[in-house]
């Protein structure tokens, strides 16, 4: 019973895929151009915004939980998020739902774009259905923001506290008349040394407001310096490769890291002697010792190479419950230090692939990031997916709730190929580790015909040097 399920689970993710307008290979485009003098019509008022920041991780997560109402004579669909200029390329994840019915599809979001010169640029949401005059709604806004803490200090000692800082606005931006509103701040420790604005402080929340009637893009500046013993782990790229082998029955992923550590540098020279000495009691440290890699039941032949090559100082565990690959770098990376390195390994491919019975039909379902799983989080600048088909394939279609900033098919030549393999390469910015949830659905034809033309190929291949070796040998 649960094995037709899952194919009738299957099916419909196919049909889904099928007929979506998003799986087009076509890049991308995010920006809607607008007038230079450009500013949201005041056609919504905020009822009620409750703001919610979370700091637990090296990253700033954000939800805005905000009862909206028509003030227009008109009927409305068009609401707009503000964020400074500098900030919003560090935006990541942007979604909106209704907050009533969360079940429901998210809400279209774009960016767009007026005047690059101004201090102020705009998310635009279209609701998915216009709101009537005098009606309300409950949106439910959730982002993350990149690199957008501080160290502070700048340096430390190799065994010294770490603290972040993160400055802020206690009033939530918006572009429009915000009759009472709260700001809530959850700090992952109650060690919070220095705070401005005098908030309601509650262990390691700290609450700002009520505020009451806040006009259309009010400010008020506050900060809060707060200890982070942890690294601030960001990857500006990964290069994550998956390639299915239908013969072999194999699916083998490999990632490439550029790593850095986001943390405060080291004030003096780093002490091997030092950091051999705390390793007996393992203190809080904010360099990075350390990477965790929950891997899909069934996971084997890991590897992990750097620069210099194969890296011992790692363990891969695997049994009937979980595999998990534990990456141990070289060296610890402190704050300012980089390190790139490749990882990969194989997989069973029935566990991911799925034949449909009629036609030529192959569903294929891998997560869009895997990855490190760590409890300060990790951060992506930019991501570069490629998914290696059998080559032969066609009509190829793909389905993913991550934002995709391009989307491109092209060929991949590798051993004894004769074309090419078909190859989907997808691009994303400013994702974040909580992106280990989310699928990608790549749907394509592979015909019995391009099933046989490796083997053939390969025959031909061997039968023409013998042929030629017995034509040598018949010169005499």
């Amino acid at each position: 019973m649960r094995s037709s399920t899952h194919i009738a689970t299957w099916f419909g993710l196919f049909a889904l895929v099928c007929a979506a307008n998003s799986n087009s290979t076509a890049p991308l485009s995010s920006n809607i151009i607008l007038p230079e003098n450009f500013k949201p019509p005041q056609v919504f008022k905020n009822v009620n915004l409750l703001r919610n920041i979370n700091l637990e991780k090296g990253y700033i997560r954000e939800r805005i939980n905000v009862v909206i109402e028509n003030t227009d004579a008109h009927q409305q669909d068009e609401y707009y998020i503000p964020f400074k200029a500098e900030v919003i390329g560090k935006v990541g994840g942007l979604e909106v739902k209704d907050k009533k019915n969360p079940e429901k599809p998210k809400f279209q979001t774009e960016v767009v774009e007026f005047d690059p010169y101004s201090p102020t640029q705009f998310f635009k949401v279209t609701l998915p259905e216009p709101l009537q005059k005098s009606s309300q709604a409950t949106l439910s806004i959730s982002y993350h923001l990149l690199s957008s803490l501080i160290p502070l200090p700048a340096t430390i000692k190799q065994d010294d506290k770490q603290f972040l800082l993160y400055a802020f606005s206690a009033l939530s931006p918006s572009a429009y008349l915000t009759q009472n509103q709260k700001t809530k701040i959850k700090f992952p420790t109650v060690e919070i040394s220095d705070f401005t604005s005098e908030p309601q402080r509650q262990g390691s929340t700290f609450t700002y407001g009520p505020y009451e009637n806040t006009p259309a893009g009010a400010e008020q500046e506050a900060s809060a310096r707060y200890e982070f013993t942890k690294p601030v782990i960001h990857a500006t790229l990964l290069e994550r490769d998956v390639e299915i082998s239908q013969w072999g029955g194999n699916l083998a992923t490999e990632e490439r890291y550029w790593l850095t550590n986001k943390g405060a540098s080291l004030a003096n020279h780093f002490s091997r002697v030092t950091w051999a000495t705390t390793q007996y009691y393992n203190p809080p440290t904010s360099a990075l010792r350390t990477l965790h890699m929950p891997l899909k039941i069934g996971s084997l032949n890991p590897y992990f190479i750097d620069d210099i090559g194969n890296v011992s100082t790692s363990r891969f565990r695997s049994n009937r419950d979980e595999a998990t690959l534990e990456l141990k770098p070289r060296y610890p990376v402190f704050g300012g230090w980089n390190y790139s390195f490749r990882t990969g390994w194989d997989a069973n491919l029935k566990g991911f692939l799925r034949i449909l019975e009629h036609g030529n039909g192959h569903v294929l379902r891998v997560p869009f990031l895997e990855g490190p799983k760590m409890g300060e989080g990790i951060s992506y600048e930019k991501v570069e997916l490629r998914i290696i088909l059998p080559e032969g394939a066609t009509n190829i279609k793909y389905q993913t709730s991550v934002p995709l900033v391009s989307a491109e098919i092209s060929t991949h030549k590798t051993f004894m190929d004769t074309l090419g393999r078909t190859c989907l390469k997808l691009s994303a910015m400013n994702l974040i580790d909580e992106s280990r949830d989310e699928d990608l659905f790549v749907t394509y034809d592979y015909s019995f015909s391009a099933a046989l033309r490796k083997p053939i190929t390969v025959f031909l291949g061997v039968a023409t040097v013998f042929v030629a070796a017995w034509a040598v040998g018949r010169l005499n």
